[in-house]
């Protein structure tokens, strides 16, 4: 399982999070045609979408989204 920062855009506000078992080629074989559509052709897209698409493909794995900063546990 691995946690990656998804950046699609110029602004970081935008980013967000997924926990998953998909590997990095996974995620952008997926991902990168979405938001390549947005900047040639200007369909829309948020980051549901491409999660959905994501759990679209490999249904099977382990994908979760996250959109806040995570909590810290200081001891």
């Amino acid at each position: 399982m691995d946690i990656f920062r998804i950046n699609t855009t110029a602004f970081e506000e935008e980013d967000f999070f997924l926990l998953t078992d998909l590997s990095v080629e996974q995620i952008e074989k997926v991902i990168t045609p979405i938001v390549l559509k947005e900047r040639n052709d200007g369909e829309f897209y948020d980051n549901d979408d491409l999660t959905n698409a994501l759990i679209e493909a490999y249904p099977d794995a382990i994908v979760q989204q996250y959109t806040d900063e995570f909590e810290t546990i200081s001891i």
